[in-house]
């Protein structure tokens, strides 16, 4: 079944070799410098550099907008699927679970949202997807506001430490 990792950057490496990823979407701060697991190729590494904030204006921060979002949708759309897709932000909590929703729902645009919530909720009780994010991904990707209404229907995840990776399946497993 085609998935998304979801991981902290304290975890890439060891998510990239475990889960076999080969291409990584990366939302960190311009100022966070990490570095690209060798398994993960360079010409299928995105790199956004984002801060985790709902806002623009708030000081020198870079706040989510819509040309990261759309890049997630393309890197996404682009994305062979042979592989897991890794995406990870700092803590692998806010910007990350973020973009698995968007780029969950750009591929497989005929799933519920309520549903791919859900099953966030259900891969990671600490995930509180950034509302920006969320936001700008539901209107590039018309869901007329029902993506956001199933982040917010989740609710704010538990409190993390910033060590716990989660799988998110594109899809419902079917039943066997």
């Amino acid at each position: 079944m085609t998935r998304i990792v979801v991981a902290p950057l304290s975890r890439i490496a060891e998510m990239a070799v475990r889960h076999g990823a080969r291409e990584m979407i990366s939302l960190m701060a311009k100022e966070q410098l990490f570095h690209r697991p060798a398994v993960i190729k360079a010409e299928r590494h995105l790199l956004l550099n984002m801060n985790d904030i709902a806002f623009k204006g708030t000081g020198g921060l870079v706040a989510p907008d819509e040309t990261h979002v759309r890049e997630i949708i393309d890197f996404a759309a682009s994305w062979d699927q042979s592989a897991p897709l890794l995406i990870h932000c700092w803590m692998g909590v806010s910007r990350s679970p973020a973009a698995a929703l968007v780029a969950a729902l750009a591929l497989e645009p005929d799933q519920s949202e309520e549903d791919l919530a859900r099953r966030l909720r259900q891969a990671s009780p600490f995930a509180s997807p950034n509302l920006r994010i969320v936001q700008i991904g539901d209107r590039l990707l018309e869901r007329k506001g029902r993506l956001v209404e199933a982040v917010r229907a989740i609710g704010r995840g538990a409190d993390a430490d910033g060590n716990a990776p989660f799988v998110l399946p594109l899809q419902v497993a079917a039943a066997s």
